[in-house]
């Protein structure tokens, strides 16, 4: 079996910046087949140097070795800060009018995507597979190709593909696409936006496209482009949820409702996830239904991410500012319809939360996949099972919301929808939550983040 080698921005070694929860999820599973194959983990160790020094960090963990680059303030600001998430990220999210066109931060993104290369290109041995990660570094295969790579490379994108006509609002959005299709096999989260890719690559690039085979040929190169929907680490998951730190989380969530039914949204704090929308919506609820300010409490978790980026500092004020005017305007001296919570927990904890609470609330904007909603329904008890209200603008409603069964599907930007999805899940009888928890919870048991990662190792070994 040939090593693997994963690329990503980030990696899960100790004290990596934002890598929480590195045991279960993503990194679980890469860790996971990098045990069964052998290799290698490369990316950024999240931390700052001065300036460019070229060392590199190797470790070896419980028989996975990882290697780190620190990056400047320069590099940070211009590829990460930058073009990763003022320019790509808001734009695949259908943002454009938060998208930030720079000419500085996108030599900084080709720069440091440059250096990647650079840096890990000796450690890639001549019959290693490749595995490039996310949007942050869409041009390194094309990169290590330039330097003589002959190996596999496949490259997953975890975020949506936008459609043709947004893509194209990109400045030298034809260059960026075409260093794609110098790996060998394309992944998406959806049928949705591979479509959006092979769109854009039959109508831009002129290339042939083979629509049910998912290969792609143009300029002498051949790529594969096909849908690989990822899940959750199912078994880690559920050994969590039967340890001590769940159980206790959970008797201190129905504990503070005090038989009052709890409804929880658990999410980065980004303006994809669609958090002011959402508080909208249950302010349009309990505007509908003051009697029932008693009967539902909701709690949002909502650790802070990209501080650095002036939109998330201002999705961070008009949340706060929209949660206090509800709670201003409904609470009572035992009562606060609205808690807030900026900050983040152990998957265990998150996995109590989830159990205690009646409703799930899952309404992104636009999602690639969302794990939240399937970590939800894992969580849930199967004789008293919650009920998930899920945004169709998110990847995992192509799984969990289809015909009508699973999860009560809405469209996040209506407060009306949004406020008559939570009456009718607060309203649901025992007998229809079964039914619909029967209809989601065998495709978050089975289609998980290990069938997910052998899916897309065995289609890009094998060619």
């Amino acid at each position: 079996m040939s090593r693997l080698v994963v690329i990503s921005n980030r990696v899960a070694v100790p004290k990596a910046r934002g890598v929480a929860g590195a045991q279960g999820g993503l990194a679980g599973a890469l860790n996971a087949a990098l045990k069964d194959r052998g290799g290698l983990w490369f990316g950024w160790s999240g931390q700052e140097s001065e300036d460019r020094t070229g060392n590199m960090n190797l470790q070896r963990n419980d028989g996975v070795t990882t290697a780190t680059i620190d990056l400047s303030h320069r590099d940070i600001d211009e590829y990460y800060n930058g073009y990763a998430n003022s320019t790509l990220w808001p734009l695949f999210h259908y943002r454009i009018d938060l998208t930030e066109y720079e000419n500085e931060t996108g030599r900084g993104y080709e720069r440091v995507n440059e250096r990647f290369a650079e840096s890990v290109m000796p450690l890639i041995e001549e019959d290693d597979v490749v595995w490039v990660h996310d949007y942050h570094l869409i041009p390194l295969g094309e990169r290590l190709r330039a330097r003589g790579a002959k190996n596999r490379i496949g490259f997953f994108l975890h975020i949506p593909w936008p459609p043709t006509r947004l893509l194209t609002s990109l400045p030298f959005h034809e260059r960026l696409v075409k260093t794609m299709l110098d790996y060998d096999l394309i992944g998406f989260q959806t049928q949705e936006w591979l479509s959006s890719f092979v769109h854009y690559c039959e109508n831009e690039l002129g290339a042939s496209v083979d629509h049910e085979t998912g290969r792609i040929d143009h300029e002498g190169r051949t790529v594969l482009a096909r849908a690989y929907p990822i899940g959750i680490d199912w078994e880690h998951f559920q050994g969590l949820g039967a340890g001590e730190d769940a159980k206790a989380a959970e008797e201190r969530l129905l504990a503070s409702t005090r038989n009052r039914t709890g409804m929880i949204g658990v999410d980065r704090l980004d303006y994809s996830k669609g958090l002011p929308e959402r508080i909208d919506g249950i302010g349009r609820f309990y505007d509908q239904h003051p009697e029932r300010t008693r009967d539902l409490i909701f709690i949002q978790i909502a650790p802070p991410s990209r501080e650095d980026v002036e939109s998330y500092q201002h999705i961070r004020e008009v949340l706060e500012q929209k949660t206090g005017q509800i709670n201003g305007a409904r609470s009572e001296v035992d009562i606060v319809p609205i808690r807030y919570v900026n900050r983040g927990y152990s998957h265990a904890e998150l996995f109590g939360f989830f159990r205690a609470a009646k409703i799930g609330l899952v309404t992104p904007l636009r999602d690639g996949m969302n794990l939240v909603a399937k970590e939800y329904v894992a969580a849930q008890d199967p004789e008293d099972p919650g009920v998930l209200i899920l945004s169709e603008f998110a990847g995992a409603a192509h799984q969990l919301g289809a015909n009508g069964e699973g999860a009560l599907l809405v469209n996040p930007h209506s407060p009306d929808l949004l406020a008559r999805a939570i009456a009718q899940a607060l309203d649901m009888p025992l007998a229809e939550r079964k039914s619909r928890y029967e209809a989601m919870i065998g495709t978050v048991r089975d289609d998980n983040v290990r069938w997910w990662t052998t899916e897309f190792c065995t289609d890009l070994a094998e060619g």
